[in-house]
């Protein structure tokens, strides 16, 4: 036997060892628990597990997969791609990526487009580029970031110190200076931060980690105001939200009040890593030949398949049906509410981001509701421990809505049973 040969890798026969989740406790570094089920195919919005058990998916990988698992049109704009230009390197640039930026800076109020791997690279680039163009402006006594209490923005450590999470931030310090955190939806406490030495004030129009929580139209336009009044800059964070979620192509559009930087990603490439920074011409001068950079962003495979992506969500029918899912689950999910008062509260969200909140008896519970639905064969997530969550694709139909409501209700009963 080959001396460096280790257990777990191929065999001489060159057949691949078998991984199971307890793999995953041996040679993972530990920074997830996940689920004991291992997926191996999907295809739409059923998945299957290595013990060839199916599963419903209201997940999505957490808003990514919005046109579902393996869809057809965006393998294909893969596939295609794949056979004629991989990578160059940003020496170069490519017809891909061109042409998603065309297509992207046209449907949305941005005029210039910056790519990159994820949405923490994106809001990096966004709170960069915010610093950068109100130092340039005003002087570098502007470098303040307002956020929210509960927002989350990414894992770097600058994103993760403007996310106003403390569990997220601890164990990393000294952390980025120059940020302060508001209430969320608190017009009056906006008031009283958003100084003059604020460069940028960032937001999720709908708050997800922090627990599918949409900002009221008079938040956003109040935020607007005071950047305006004050010279900040205003970024939407629609990293989760954006890309057909809630109905519209980004959330900002239904609002009516529209960003100076918006930054997106997740349901953007549908799984493939891809992220995207928007603003105007103006804003994007700042960032000058070197001042920022990536590796791969922007690279043919990545832009191929966002730009199918997008032209597949942007459409009327599309977001309408969207907007009609979207009404006809989170009237079942309210039904839900109602037949078990003791577990929930009340249905909140946007769209197809919808989370379903705990009653006072059940808080710190969300998790093992969860597992309950994924013992009756539905995957939902949680958004922090009192809150259930639900991202199916944009692409689910009105059997599979309804199928996921008789599931969710099984889990219930069975959570609530004395055998529990």
């Amino acid at each position: 036997m080959d001396a460096n040969y280790k257990p777990g890798t191929d065999d001489a026969s060159g057949a691949a060892a078998p991984v199971t989740r307890k793999t995953f406790d041996e040679v993972m570094v530990p920074t997830y628990a996940p689920s004991t089920l291992v997926p191996v195919r999907a295809l739409g919005l059923d998945l299957w597990a290595q013990d060839g058990k199916r599963y419903l998916d209201f997940t999505a990988g957490i808003a990514v997969t919005a046109l579902g698992h393996a869809n057809p049109a965006v393998v294909e704009a893969l596939r295609s791609q794949a056979d004629q230009l991989w990578h160059v390197g940003n020496g170069y640039t490519n017809e891909p990526v061109l042409r998603l930026a065309l297509a992207i800076t046209q449907a949305t109020f941005a005029e210039r487009a910056f790519f990159c791997n994820s949405g923490a690279e994106a809001n990096e680039a966004a709170f960069k580029l915010a610093r950068k163009y109100a130092h340039g402006k005003f002087g570098a006594h502007k470098s303040r970031i307002v956020s929210c209490v509960n927002s989350f923005h990414g894992r770097t450590l600058f994103t993760v110190t403007v996310g106003g999470q403390a569990k997220y931030t601890e164990g990393f310090e000294p952390l980025p200076q120059d940020i302060s955190h508001i209430a969320f939806n608190d017009i009056e406490e906006a008031r009283a931060v958003i100084g003059a030495d604020v460069c940028a004030v960032v937001v999720e129009p709908v708050q997800g980690e922090g627990g599918v929580v949409p900002a009221t139209p008079e938040y956003l336009k109040a935020l607007r105001e005071l950047c305006d009044a004050s010279g900040a800059l205003l970024i939407f964070d629609e990293v989760q939200c954006g890309m057909g979620r809630t109905g519209d192509l980004y959330a900002y559009m239904g609002y009516g009040v529209t960003p100076d930087i918006l930054t997106t990603a997740k349901a953007l490439g549908n799984g493939y890593p891809v992220g995207a920074m928007l603003t105007t011409t103006e804003i994007a001068a700042a960032f000058s030949v070197g001042a920022h950079g990536t590796t791969y962003g922007g690279n043919p495979l990545a832009a191929a398949v966002a730009l199918k992506v997008l032209q597949i969500i942007n459409t009327p029918a599309f977001l309408a049906r969207v907007k009609q899912a979207s009404q006809n689950l989170r009237g079942k999910l309210q039904a839900i509410v109602e037949d078990y008062p003791q577990v929930f509260t009340e249905v909140r969200g946007s769209g197809l981001m919808l989370g379903m909140v705990l009653a006072q008896g059940y808080l710190g519970r969300a998790k093992e509701i969860s597992k309950a639905a994924e013992h009756q064969g539905l995957m939902v997530l949680i958004a922090g421990p009192d809150v259930v969550r639900l991202l199916p694709a944009l692409v689910v139909s009105d059997a599979q809505i309804e199928q996921a409501v008789q599931l969710l209700r099984a889990a219930l009963d069975a959570f609530l049973s004395p055998a529990q």
